[in-house]
């Protein structure tokens, strides 16, 4: 065997692994169930949103954040686009336009972005020491204790969400929304968020009660709403929904798809370790290179040294 076609079979050896047993994989979920129990969630209604920035301001104050730089009645922020960070775990946006066909007199569309609280999470798969975890009512919570600071959920998340403290030499953590679990007297209330909003664009419940909900108003305002929840399905579905009468992409929303992001990445990790595709392959490499180097040795002639001469001057 040629080397170049040991090592193209070893590929194809780790390849056949990597896809191991995929609906295996997604029936060990311990979180795919989750979506049929209760769930605390939020449905933010983006035709109702005035962009007071009051559910900007209750966050601030409910998990004791940094004032920031610029005034929470300074209108003109919003239309920064900003994202959240290590001192705002939810920002308000402005996007140029009517919230709907019908709300033709509105100039702007307001769009609150937070932590979406996945039902599958990213960042609770990609944590490799179990920072991140799913509290039993659904938030994502973060456990600073356990935390290395390698920032893999930064990376895994789909919405770009986790922030980290870089500011911080000695101690720095990964910051984000926790549904106000951390705040006194929480014991499932609502987020402060959703209590401060003055026009109940931001509503608190039961996930399945919420999605009804949103149902209903879309099928008793088709004029209004575009028929699609946006988190009902989205990378296995957010306990922060929304409902909006503008394509989400013209709100700073992904088009995301409905499997979520642990259900491939944890499939080809079961499979590779499964089959024990690593050490195989190693092994395999390793006693590829052995014949390789011994035939290549075997081919070649032994080296006969030149008869010695005498010295004709030496005595």
């Amino acid at each position: 065997m040629k080397r170049r076609d040991f090592l193209n079979l070893g590929a194809g050896f780790a390849a056949l692994a990597a896809l191991g047993d995929p609906g295996r994989a997604r029936a060990a979920n311990p979180l795919a169930d989750r979506v049929k129990g209760a769930r605390a969630s939020c449905l933010v209604d983006l035709t109702l949103c005035i962009g007071c920035r009051q559910c900007e301001e209750a966050c601030n104050r409910a998990n004791h954040l940094p004032r920031p730089a610029r005034s929470f009645r300074d209108p003109t922020v919003l239309r920064d686009h900003r994202r959240m960070d290590h001192a705002a775990f939810t920002v308000v946006n402005a996007y140029a336009g009517p919230p709907s066909a019908v709300q033709t007199n509105h100039p702007e569309t307001f769009a609150k972005i937070q932590c979406m609280h996945c039902i599958d999470p990213a960042c609770v798969s990609a944590c490799i020491v179990g920072a991140f975890t799913v509290a039993e009512d659904g938030p994502v919570i973060y456990d600073a204790s356990r935390c290395l600071g390698c920032r893999y959920c930064m990376v895994a998340c789909p919405f770009g969400v986790p922030a980290y403290e870089y500011h911080k030499v000695l101690a720095p953590r990964v910051r984000k929304c926790e549904f106000c679990r951390g705040r006194e007297g929480y014991a499932g209330a609502r987020p402060a968020c959703a209590e401060a909003c003055p026009v109940e664009a931001i509503l608190f419940g039961d996930r399945r009660a919420l999605i009804e909900l949103a149902r209903k108003r879309i099928r008793r305002r088709p004029d209004r709403y575009l028929d699609h929840i946006y988190g009902e399905h989205e990378v296995g579905g957010t306990s922060w929904l929304y409902l909006s009468g503008r394509p989400w992409t013209e709100l700073g929303f992904q088009a995301l798809p409905q499997e979520a992001p642990p259900r491939l990445t944890e499939s080809i990790q079961h499979g590779i370790f499964r089959y024990a595709a690593i050490p195989t392959a190693v092994y395999a490499g390793l006693a590829g290179l052995m014949w390789w180097t011994g035939r290549r040795n075997r081919k070649q002639p032994p080296k006969v040294e030149a008869p010695s001469c005498p010295d004709p001057g030496g005595k």
